[in-house]
Order: structure tokens, then C-alpha cells, then sequence
């Protein structure tokens, strides 16, 4: 049995196949799964890596051996799992995806009722005990009958689900090239596809869990250099690219220049509260200011929140917020189970651009122009909790401090989040001023604490 507690990170599970994690894994949390939260009925899916229909399989058997009644939904995107699970009334489910990490690795996503994320802070732990404890123990079927398995096609009640959210008929004939990274966007994405009228220019399409063309990770601008080609190459009005189980999208401009992910939640915001005005709106810690501000130009409330899908989601159900949206590309939507989606966002991006009559650059040049953005800077450091200690010591001063999430410095004219990885001894900085110079200096002000002795 290969199943490493260390594949168990702070929002999913994932581990190199076949050495971190198998398909004897793979049964054994799935068991753990059903045990841990006594499910009655759970859905399974998967994404399109070579281990995934064996690991998909092992975890279905693990579930309906404690009588567990499972329904296959089949190699779909994540969040179509999301969506069956709220839209079937089921107990939870699971998806078998590494996301956007390499070939050789595989993975699980868990959800329990309502789509609900099942992580560190909320079940994950001790699945990983439970399933860890059956190690020295024969697995076979439970005391009583087995569970029924069955199978279900999502895909019709998720394509009407997400064309919901947009106007189709405001939507324009824009040449828009996509790149699905050989991930679940080139299954999922098709049968949407047909009910738009733009010109679509698709890429690598062909789900292929060799990604023989680039890693399904558009945050890494080497993954991006082919959308970026192409958009200049066929004068596209915009890109969009998927990660690899297709739960993040990523738009770049029809300049070829690459959207931040605050800059995307800011729009995604103003669509939403076009629809809902006046409804709440969750952003996260590292957010550029062109986010709240745009939330309450737009008539919105903005609230916000922790980094994390689970802190997120939570919030969500809380305040009854209408969207979500992350620096990292995830996008959530109370009227989709407040779960993230990547279709979702590109669906609103086109009806956005067509409606506003203007290229996406000419969108976003107000906020270019105002605001000025490092980007996430990753450094490894010995001692995280010493060195947060240092920052706020030394810049604690300037501005207003809050430890919603690490340490976050607020000043007139920048601010800044310095949060420490999940998984990793790490530091993320993330910070903004209202002046490019200014930022760069202040930008080089912390990293010279951060990676300082």
C-alpha cells in the first residue's frame, strides 16, 4: 500500500503516483471517507491522468464495500463534481485530480453535503488517521451489503447551470483563443462551447495526462508563452487558459499581457453586482485595492476574508454573498453551491467585453494605471513565526497592522500581506501602491527583512 501522510495537504490529497499514494490508498481513504462522516451517498469523478480511472475505481469500491451507495459521474471537470453534489441532494463526493501538478502525480478533492470542503481544518486529518489505521488490516467488504454503484451524466444539467449566469444573447462573435492545457477544459468546455457564438480557436484539447505540449499551470508564465503567442498571432480579442482539472481560468488581454487575478476579480464583481445590486462580495487578504473599491463603486458590500477555499466558502454561506474571488484564480458563486468554477468566469469575461464594446485592454487600462501590484514573491525562510515578528516590528508603524492572515500592513498609499505557505517554510508577499516607483522601493524594503539574516 502506498499512502504517505504527506500527501495530505491543507485543501485536498495529493502524492506522487504510484510511490506516495495507489490505488490501495486510495481505497482506504475513501473508506476512511465513508466511515468519518457516514455517508449514505457520495459522487465519485475524475480528471484525465493515466492513474485516474484505476484510482477512481479503487475509491468507488472503497466507499460501496461499507455500503455506501456511489454514482459515477465519470472523467468530468471538478467542478462538475461540485455541481452534482449539490444538484443530486448527495452526502458528498470525490474527485480524483492532481489539479494543476505535474503528470506524475494523482490526488483527491473531497466535498461533503452542499459541495463543502473537507480539509485540514474540517475532516481531512482524520480521514488521513482513519485510512492510515486500516494499514495493518485486510480490507475487504463491510458486515453488511455492499453499496449500489450507478452512473450519472452531469454533463446536460451543468451546461444549462452555467450558461445561466450570462445574457447569450449579449454575447458577440469575439475570436477568443483557449488553451486547455490537455486538462478536463477540453471535455468539459465543448458541449458550451456550441451555444456561443464566438469564434473559438481551441488548443490542445485533447485530454492527455502526459501533458505532452506544457504543465496544466497557467500561473507559471512559461506555461503561458503559447496563449500569449497565439493571441498576438491571430488577433484575438482575448485568451483564456485552464488549469489542469479545470477549476481555474486565466485570461490574458488582447495585448497579450497576462490579467492578475485581482484585476479579474474586480470585473467578475462588477458583472455579478450588475445582476444583484448592491449584494456582498468576499475578497481575500492579498487583493489589490482596485478590488473593494470596485465592489463599492459598483453599489456592492465588500467583505474581506482569509486565503482558502474552505475559509471562503464558509463565509460565503455566512454573509450570503454572491461571489468570491481569489488572487489565484479561483472564482466562487453562491448560486453554483458557493463552489469555484473555471467555466463559470470565462462565460461572464465574454458576455463582459462584448457588452462593454471595448477591447479588454482598453477594460483595464483604469485599473493599470492606478494600481501597481508585485505579484506573489514566495521566499523559503528557517523561522516563519520570527520573521513575521520582524516585519511587523519594522513596518508595523507605517500603517494600520491586522493578523487576519499572517501579518497585513495597511498605509495611505500601499499596502501589504505577508502570509506563510500551508505546506512549506515559506513566505508570500504580496503588496500594492498607488505609484509604480513607490511600490518597487517598498517592495524591496520587505524582501531585504524577509531574506535577510
Amino acid at each position: 500500500m502506498a499512502l504517505d501522510p504527506k500527501a495530505f495537504k491543507a485543501y485536498d490529497i495529493r502524492g506522487v503516483y504510484p510511490s506516495e499514494l495507489d490505488e490501495d490508498g486510495a481505497y482506504r481513504i475513501a473508506r476512511a471517507y465513508a466511515d468519518v462522516f457516514e455517508t449514505e451517498r457520495i459522487a465519485v469523478g475524475r480528471d484525465m491522468r493515466v492513474s485516474s480511472p484505476s484510482m477512481a475505481a479503487a475509491a468507488i469500491r472503497g466507499a460501496a464495500d461499507v455500503g455506501v451507495e456511489v454514482v459515477d459521474i465519470g472523467m468530468v471537470g471538478t467542478e462538475m463534481l461540485y455541481f452534482a453534489v449539490g444538484e443530486l441532494g448527495l452526502d458528498g463526493g470525490i474527485a480524483v485530480t492532481a489539479s494543476h501538478n505535474p503528470k506524475e502525480y494523482t490526488g483527491m478533492k473531497i466535498v461533503r453535503r452542499d459541495a463543502l470542503p473537507v480539509g485540514g481544518e474540517s475532516g481531512l486529518l482524520e480521514i488521513r488517521d482513519r485510512a492510515l489505521s486500516f494499514a495493518d488490516t485486510p480490507v475487504g467488504p463491510g458486515h453488511g451489503p455492499p453499496g449500489r454503484v450507478t452512473t450519472e451524466d452531469v454533463y446536460p444539467a451543468f451546461v444549462e447551470r452555467v450558461l445561466s449566469f450570462v445574457d447569450l444573447e449579449a454575447v458577440r462573435a469575439l475570436r477568443v483563443v483557449i488553451d486547455a492545457a490537455n486538462g478536463m477544459a477540453g471535455a468539459m468546455l465543448p458541449p458550451v462551447l456550441t451555444r456561443l457564438p464566438i469564434d473559438a480557436r481551441r488548443y490542445f484539447f485533447e485530454p492527455d495526462g502526459t501533458f505532452p505540449n506544457h504543465e496544466p499551470n497557467p500561473l507559471l508564465p512559461e506555461n503561458r508563452e503559447f496563449i500569449v503567442a497565439k493571441v498576438h498571432e491571430e488577433n484575438a480579442d482575448l485568451g483564456i487558459a485552464f488549469d489542469g482539472d479545470a477549476d481555474r481560468c486565466f485570461f490574458v488581454d488582447d495585448k497579450g499581457e497576462f490579467v492578475p487575478g485581482d484585476f479579474v476579480t474586480a470585473l467578475l464583481a462588477e458583472s455579478m453586482l450588475e445582476k444583484e445590486p448592491g449584494a456582498k462580495v468576499i475578497y481575500d487578504v492579498r487583493a489589490s485595492w482596485a478590488v473593494p473599491e470596485t465592489i463599492e463603486r459598483a453599489g456592492g458590500v465588500p467583505l474581506v476574508n482569509r486565503v482558502g477555499h474552505a475559509f471562503i466558502k464558509h463565509r460565503m454561506r455566512e454573509e450570503d454573498a454572491v461571489f468570491a474571488g481569489e488572487v489565484s484564480g479561483h472564482y466562487y458563486f453562491r448560486d453554483f453551491s458557493q463552489a469555484d468554477s473555471g467555466t463559470i468566469p470565462a462565460l461572464l469575461m465574454l458576455e463582459l467585453v462584448s457588452k462593454r464594446d471595448r477591447p479588454l485592454s482598453e477594460v483595464l487600462r483604469p485599473l493599470r494605471e492606478r494600481y501597481f501590484i508585485t505579484g506573489e514573491l514566495n521566499t523559503p525562510v528557517p523561522n516563519v513565526g520570527l520573521k513575521l515578528q520582524e516585519l511587523e516590528e519594522r513596518f508595523g508603524a507605517e500603517g494600520e497592522v491586522s493578523h487576519l492572515d499572517g501579518i497585513s500592513v495597511t498605509a495611505g498609499d500601499w499596502h501589504m500581506n505577508v502570509r506563510p505557505s500551508n505546506t512549506e517554510p515559506l513566505l508570500r508577499l504580496n503588496l500594492e501602491a498607488l505609484d509604480r516607483g513607490l511600490m518597487e522601493r517598498k517592495r524591496d524594503e520587505v524582501l531585504e527583512v524577509i531574506r535577510g539574516s
